[in-house]
């Protein structure tokens, strides 16, 4: 979920073991010269979920860990290109806690429908995240370098 530290952590942990670091966020803006609001704003929800799921597909990195944005998990093509090369770590935070960290909803490039609340989105990706999630990392009340730690005690020995 968006303010669950996707980013963040996936650049400690790609330092931490080693690999590289891809962002799909960071991707989409380079590839369409716009923010991820700006392209929410021009072309709607649907379309930056689409450009989400063409960016993963064109991923074909080893050694790297991947933060993908959080409207990933609604593309079932993504979730098996992803979990082909590595498992799938979901960060698990409360939506109360989400919500204390987002303070840029209007800029923020959150992909949801219009009218449709972040408790809403919070609990229709949940299921996904849950069913797709390989690793699930609760990351309450823990600093990034605990779930950091976290990570890695739980994907000790696999391959990816």
């Amino acid at each position: 979920m968006p303010g669950a530290g996707k980013s963040t952590v996936g650049v400690i942990l790609a330092k931490h073991l080693s690999k590289a670091f891809v962002d799909t966020d960071l991707l989409i803006q380079n590839r369409h010269h716009q923010t991820l609001q700006e392209i929410l704003d021009q072309h709607g929800y649907l379309t930056l979920r689409e450009f989400e799921e063409r960016e993963i597909l064109r991923l074909h990195v080893h050694n790297a860990v991947i933060a993908t944005g959080g409207s990933a998990i609604y593309s079932e093509r993504a979730m098996t290109h992803l979990k082909a090369n590595g498992a799938i770590v979901y960060l698990k935070l409360g939506a109360a806690e989400l919500l204390k960290r987002i303070n840029n909803f209007e800029t923020r490039g959150i992909a949801m429908a219009k009218g449709q609340s972040f408790l809403e989105l919070y609990r229709e990706r949940e299921i996904l995240y849950h069913q797709h999630g390989q690793i699930i990392i609760e990351c309450a009340g823990k600093n990034h370098e605990q779930v950091v730690a976290d990570i890695v005690d739980q994907t000790a020995g696999l391959a990816g």
